[in-house]
């Protein structure tokens, strides 16, 4: 299934940039950066199980946000891009965890 995860991570802090660099990078160990804090990861049940546990043990849930699209399977109808756009599929591009 392809998902679209979204987040904000408050850098008030110190601790906060280090918090949004461990975010970004377990969400680039699952899919591809489509926008600066937005990734298409496409995973299994099982992966995304996985992935939103390792997201939320980053996260401080009174000062950060995530958001999960489940795009499923059929993920192409529900996608329409404009503009700028990278020549990414994440059908034929694959990622190596």
């Amino acid at each position: 299934m392809l998902i679209l995860i979204c987040y904000d991570v408050s850098i008030i802090h110190k601790n906060g940039v280090k918090r949004l660099r461990r975010v970004a990078k377990i969400c680039q160990d699952y899919g591809q950066r489509v926008q600066n804090s937005v990734f298409e990861c496409k995973v299994t049940p099982a992966e995304y199980v996985e992935l939103k546990h390792l997201l939320l043990d980053e996260i401080d849930l009174n000062q950060d946000s995530l958001r999960f699209y489940k795009l499923g399977s059929n993920w192409q109808k529900n996608l329409e891009i404009l503009g700028k756009s990278e020549s990414y599929d994440p059908e034929k591009d694959s990622f190596i965890f």
